[in-house]
């Protein structure tokens, strides 16, 4: 015999079986609140985003250190030869 949990609902997502309307209603408006909250927070976004390139650039590192050495060296040399020629269009 299995017992049957309900599922989590999201929280930009409106549970079913709601029948009264106002509840339904207000759900509803929180639902949206949220997926606005989640859509517009770019901070947060940024810092999601910031966590898992740096968590894939350390499992690249532990797996391939002599590759993410060469990486590094490549994106020094990359900005270092950016830097040198604005430097350069500048006194010119």
């Amino acid at each position: 015999m299995s017992v049957e949990r309900p599922l989590p609902v999201p929280k930009t997502a409106v549970p079913l079986g709601i029948s009264d309307p106002v509840e339904k209603a207000r759900a509803e408006l929180k639902a949206t609140l949220a997926a606005i909250e989640v859509k517009a927070n770019v901070p947060r976004r940024l810092g999601h985003a910031v966590d898992k390139t740096v968590a894939r650039a350390r499992d690249f590192q532990r797996t391939n250190p002599v590759g993410a050495a060469a990486a590094v060296v490549a994106v020094a040399a990359t900005v270092g030869g950016l830097v040198w020629l604005a430097v350069r269009a500048y006194t010119r």
